[in-house]
C-alpha cells in the first residue's frame, strides 16, 4: 500500500513540476526590461535620488520591479569610454526601452542602436546634437526631454549680477566633453557683453586642474563663478562648492541640490520632474506608442533656490526682489 502511494506521489510530482516551471518561465518572459544609463558615478547620491524618482513613477504607472519589469542600471558618469562600454552591455541585454541621461550618454548610445525605443533626459539641444530631426516629430527611435534652452545660460549671469552688482568677472567652468558647453558659453558671453562683465573660461578636467584654475581666477578679485551642467560638474560638485566658499566667490548652479549643499544659488529645471516625465513616456511606449510620435518636450517651470547661510558667509545681502522670486530659501 505504501509503495502504491509513493508511486502516485512521484507521478503527481512529474505532472506538477513541469507545469510550475512553465509558469515561472512564462513570468520571466513577460517581464519587460528597461535599461537606464545615468551620467553620475555608481552610488552617487544625486544619481540614486534621480533613479528612485524614476522607479517610483514607473510603479505608480503599474510597472513594478521584479513583477512585470526589470530595470538595469548603468553608470557612465559623463565619461565617453564608460558610455561606450555601457552601450555595448545594454545592447547585449536586449532591452525593451532605454533611458539615457545627458547628451554624451545619449549620442553614444544612439551610435550603437537606432532601433531600440529610447527616452532621453538632460539634453539641451537634441536637434543640434543629431539625436532627433525635429522636436515636434523626432522621426527616429528616440524622444525625450530637454533641460533648458541655451538662452538660460545667460540668465545665470544676470542672476549673479542681480545678487552682487559688484561682480565684474564671471568664471565659467568648462567641460569640453559636454557638447552643449560651447553654445552655453556663447550665451553667457552675450549676457556679459550686455552687462559689462568679462566672461572667463575655467578649465575643468580633474581635481587638480579645478583647484588651480579657480584659485587663479579668484586672485584677480571682483569675480563670481557659473557652473553649467555636465558630468564633471556633477562629479566634482562638492569640490567646486568648497572652493567657491574658500575663495569667497559668489556661485550659481543649474540644480537645486547644489544650493542645498552649500552653493550660493541655483536656477534651472526640476530634475525630479524630468525623470517623472520620462517614466510617463516609457509607459506610453510600452503600451504601443512609438518614440517618433511623441514630441520632445521642453521644461516650462524653472526654480530659483538661494542659500542665505552661504550669502551671509560671503557678506552678501540678498535683494528682497530675488528672495521673492525664489521657490526655496535655505536659512
Amino acid at each position: 500500500m505504501r509503495r502504491r502511494q509513493l508511486m502516485i506521489g512521484v507521478v503527481a510530482a512529474s505532472v506538477v513540476w513541469p507545469s510550475m516551471a512553465g509558469s515561472q518561465q512564462a513570468t520571466a518572459t513577460a517581464l519587460k526590461r528597461i535599461a537606464i544609463d545615468i551620467n553620475t558615478p555608481e552610488g552617487d547620491a544625486i544619481g540614486l535620488a534621480r533613479l528612485k524618482v524614476f522607479e517610483d513613477a514607473l510603479a505608480k504607472l503599474g510597472w513594478l520591479a521584479g513583477q512585470n519589469v526589470v530595470v538595469d542600471r548603468y553608470w557612465s558618469a559623463g565619461n565617453a569610454e564608460r558610455a561606450r562600454r555601457s552601450a555595448a552591455r545594454i545592447i547585449a541585454s536586449k532591452p525593451d526601452v532605454v533611458i539615457t541621461v545627458g547628451t554624451l550618454v545619449t549620442t553614444t548610445w544612439l551610435q550603437t542602436s537606432r532601433s531600440v525605443p529610447t527616452v532621453f533626459t538632460f539634453v539641451p539641444d537634441p536637434v543640434g546634437a543629431g539625436i532627433v530631426d525635429s522636436l515636434s516629430r523626432p522621426t527616429g527611435n528616440a524622444t525625450g526631454f530637454t533641460q533648458f534652452e541655451f538662452s538660460l545660460a545667460g540668465k545665470w549671469l544676470e542672476l549673479l549680477n542681480d545678487l552682487d552688482p559688484g561682480i565684474r568677472r564671471a568664471g565659467v567652468l568648462r567641460d569640453l566633453a559636454t557638447p552643449s558647453g560651447t553654445p552655453m558659453f556663447a550665451s553667457i558671453q552675450a549676457a556679459g557683453h550686455r552687462l559689462g562683465i568679462d566672461v572667463v573660461p575655467i578649465s575643468m578636467n580633474d581635481e587638480e586642474t579645478i583647484g588651480r584654475s579657480i584659485s587663479g581666477f579668484a586672485r584677480a578679485g571682483k569675480g563670481g563663478i557659473i557652473v553649467p551642467p555636465g558630468g564633471l560638474s556633477t562629479r566634482y560638485r562638492e569640490l567646486i562648492i568648497s572652493l567657491a566658499a574658500q575663495h569667497r566667490l559668489p556661485s550659481i548652479f543649474p540644480w537645486s541640490d547644489r544650493a542645498r549643499a552649500g552653493g550660493l544659488m541655483s536656477y534651472g529645471t526640476s530634475d525630479a520632474e524630468l525623470f517623472r516625465q520620462a517614466a510617463g513616456y516609457v509607459d506610453r511606449i510600452r503600451k504601443g506608442e512609438k518614440p517618433s510620435d511623441l514630441p520632445v518636450q521642453a521644461p516650462t517651470r524653472f526654480e530659483l533656490v538661494i542659500n542665505l547661510k552661504t550669502a551671509r558667509a560671503l557678506g552678501i545681502e540678498v535683494p528682497p526682489i530675488l528672495l521673492a522670486r525664489a521657490v526655496e530659501v535655505i536659512e
